[in-house]
């Protein structure tokens, strides 16, 4: 990023408005840079440096920004939708500049850590199979999970279009009965995000994921205290792991 931008492209990225109305603004007499009063909102400013105000109010200026969301079903994992409401539909109105998606996606139908940014290099990083940043997830899974389903899914598995799985690490939390039959809560660690590859591997065993949530990505675990379809900034330690896990920065 360019140490010096205009003043009315950072305040117009942080939705302050648009450049006909901080045109308007500077005219006005509400915008200040530095403690003096600013009369042309084109002039070059360093928004790491400088200190905006408008309307008495300090500008907060980054580039980007980083969500984790705890996903609710029933939500999809996109920008826009023409059926369905999206995450990004569950967001502030104060992020709509930022022009934030989805990295990855989770099913219509499962829970749990969503991670939503507009860096671009960022995301790659995190969804290219090279870096093999590791997902886990719990679910509910229909029938008794055993120690060969372990086995099988830490050799990998054929899903049903041929595709060979790389291991992943099966953790059998409980099983027991519920109405209508034999339930095994789980954890499952994978490497990679083919499309419903939790759901497949389970199936290349004859079982059915009941119930699906994802707990963790990278060196991030959700964070237990966001309500399903709530949103919270990551920390900068947080952030910090995540680009500095498996070189995910480079």
């Amino acid at each position: 990023m360019k140490q010096t931008q205009r003043l009315d492209k950072i305040l117009a990225h942080v939705g302050i408005g648009s450049r006909s109305e901080l045109k308007r603004l500077a005219k006005e007499g509400a915008i200040y840079v530095n403690g003096a009063k600013v009369k042309d909102s084109g002039m070059q400013v360093n928004p790491d440096k400088d200190t905006i105000m408008v309307n008495g109010e300090t500008v907060r200026y980054r580039e980007f920004v980083y969500l984790m969301m705890n996903k609710p079903q029933g939500v999809v994992s996109a920008t826009e939708d023409n059926r369905d409401r999206t995450v990004v539909d569950l967001l502030d109105a104060a992020y709509a500049p930022f022009e934030v998606f989805p990295v990855g996606r989770l099913d219509k139908d499962t829970e749990g850590f969503l991670l939503l940014t507009n860096d671009g290099k960022l995301s790659h990083n995190l969804l290219s199979p090279r870096k093999h940043v590791p997902k886990t997830y719990f679910a509910k899974v229909e029938w008794e999970v055993t120690e060969k389903d372990i086995e099988a899914f830490s050799q990998g598995v054929t899903l049903d279009d041929g595709y060979e799985t790389l291991p992943g690490i099966l953790k059998i939390l409980s099983v027991g009965n519920e109405a209508g039959g034999v339930v095994s809560e789980i954890e499952l660690t994978i490497m990679e995000g083919k499309f419903h590859q939790v759901k497949r591997m389970f199936q290349a065993v004859g079982k059915k994921v009941a119930y699906l949530k994802r707990i963790s990505m990278g060196p991030l675990a959700l964070d237990s205290s966001l309500a399903l379809g709530e949103v919270r900034e990551l920390t900068d330690e947080e952030l910090t792991a995540l680009r500095n896990a498996h070189d995910i920065q480079n």
